[in-house]
């Protein structure tokens, strides 16, 4: 028999998460929570992935994504479950505006995604113009389009609604959410209630309104929440969570190579890695080489990385996966951060901030007004005033190329002909998210089906994260329970009680 890498071998097993990202960290929680035990691999010398909290004149701001939806329970539930339950809370204002036609208009309600099912609202937005008006109204009279099993969102609404829908609307609110572009994006992927009214056949206008006053009569609290300090917080404490439970969390530890044998899988890793707080490696533990790339055994693996890196990984053991996994897209993206003294934006537009449509050619995507959107922020610095932008979409990176000096001028130019902001920061920063955002076009899922189907072929192995079951926070976390709780049943199936890599019945 094979002895695991360390002693302590877990009831199921050892698993050897490699990411840590809040997938990876979600993953490793949900194993030890069923028993195993638990060694996450992160190549970065950070953990949490697209989630970084940060600081900008001494106060603390989220560096990446700063909310989580509220109404898919699995990040909540994770928020509580490692302690931060009395820190989550919604945004102090939720009042969007789209910056569009020459001005900040306000957001329409009654839509999905953009799409209208109330022509009343979007009417007295000004967003759209009589003409596309008048062809959202038209859509009733139209016949049928077939949608087959996966469709482009953007050509189907257009021809459904007409392209001030899609360019005005829906373009830049799913852009905030894949930095995608919405002729490319799949429905069935992206907005699934909406690819259930379209396979329906029945007019856009009508399922939409019904789908938000089902929502309407469904809300029972906030849409979106974010935590006390910053959502980058949350990462930080699922693996402190983790360390506790005895999980080892090593950063700066890049895997090289993944293999599967006999009994279970050698996981080689490139260098000794930091351990952030566990006991570390010392080459006695029954880690394989002390100097070079170090070789862990392990009864399973999830993979909670990008596409690139899993494709890898996976290139020589689950090749048709691998191939799969390389054809995935990413989007990138810059963030720019700016504290501003406070006096100077006593005439700065009400709201939490706005977006801005592609279509009218401006540089930054969006802006928020963090300080007035989060009380917490407010608070922590009572003198000073956080706003972010962001810039660049997929296939819309030529931005990205400017130096971080540049991306700063150019959101003060959009801001100052957006909201006639003349201050000057204190202070800024731009934190750029290069291959951040995995892109879902049309025939995603079933891409993703083919993904899993390989992977299922390999015992002792899982996938998880934004690449799968969605690019938001709570998705992800879900994504994470999923393989766990996959692994956990096959582990538990063929481990005997208290073994660990290579001791099967």
């Amino acid at each position: 028999m094979r002895a695991a890498n360390t002693p302590g071998a877990g009831r199921t097993g050892h698993v050897v998460v490699i990411g840590g990202g809040i997938a990876g960290l979600a993953a490793a929680h949900r194993l030890l929570d069923g028993g195993a035990r638990v060694t996450v691999l992160e190549a970065s010398g950070r953990l949490g992935g697209k989630l970084r909290s940060g600081e900008i004149e001494g106060v603390p701001v989220d560096l990446g994504a700063e909310s989580m939806l509220a109404r898919r329970p699995e990040a909540v539930e994770l928020a509580h479950a490692v302690g931060l339950g009395d820190r989550l809370g919604p945004p102090a204002t939720a009042t969007a505006s789209l910056w569009t036609r020459g001005g900040l208009r306000p957001m329409p309600k009654g839509h999905v995604m953009g799409v209208p099912g109330d022509l009343e609202p979007l009417a007295a937005s000004g967003v759209i113009s009589e003409e596309g008006l008048a062809r959202i109204a038209r859509e009733r009279e139209l016949p049928p389009t077939p949608v087959g099993e996966d469709v482009a969102l953007g050509g189907y609404l257009a021809e459904r609604l007409g392209r001030e829908v899609v360019d005005r609307l829906v373009e830049p609110l799913l852009g905030g959410v894949y930095a995608g572009d919405v002729y490319r994006t799949s429905m069935r992927a992206s907005v699934p209630t909406l690819f259930e009214v379209a396979q329906s056949g029945r007019p856009l206008t009508e399922g939409v309104r019904e789908l938000a006053e089902r929502s309407a009569r469904r809300q029972d609290g906030p849409v979106f929440m974010g935590i006390d300090g910053g959502i980058g917080r949350l990462p930080l404490a699922v693996a402190d969570a983790v360390r506790a439970a005895g999980g080892e969390i090593r950063t700066g530890a890049p895997v090289r190579e993944l293999r599967r044998t006999a009994d279970g899988w050698t996981v080689a890793v490139d260098g000794a890695g930091g351990t952030g707080g566990v006991d570390g490696i010392d080459g006695k533990d029954g880690v394989d080489g002390m100097d070079g790339p170090r070789v862990l055994a392990a009864d399973a693996v999830v993979l909670a990385v990008p596409a690139p890196a899993a494709a890898r990984l996976l290139a020589a053991g689950v090749p048709a996966a691998s191939a799969e996994l390389a054809t995935v897209d990413y989007a990138s993206m810059a963030l720019v951060t700016m504290a501003f003294r406070r006096t100077d934006m006593a005439s700065l537009a009400e709201g939490s901030g706005f977006l801005v449509p592609p279509v009218d050619g401006r540089t930054i995507k969006a802006a928020t007004f963090s300080s007035r959107k989060w009380g917490w922020l407010r608070d922590a610095g009572p003198d000073l005033f956080v706003l972010r932008t962001s810039i660049g979409r997929f296939d819309d990176e030529a931005d990205l190329k400017r130096d971080d000096a540049d991306l700063v001028r150019v959101s003060l130019a959009d801001l100052g002909e957006a909201v006639g902001l003349a201050a000057k920061p204190v202070a800024s920063r731009v934190d750029r998210w290069d291959g951040g955002l995995p892109q879902y076009p049309v025939g995603h899922l079933d891409r993703v089906a083919r993904i899993r189907a390989e992977v299922a072929k390999v015992p002792g192995l899982a996938v998880c994260g934004a690449l799968y079951d969605g690019v938001g926070i709570p998705a992800c976390v879900g994504s994470a329970r999923k393989a766990a709780d996959e692994l956990l049943g096959a582990l538990t199936a063929t481990l005997r009680p208290g073994a660990g890599a290579g001791e099967r019945e």
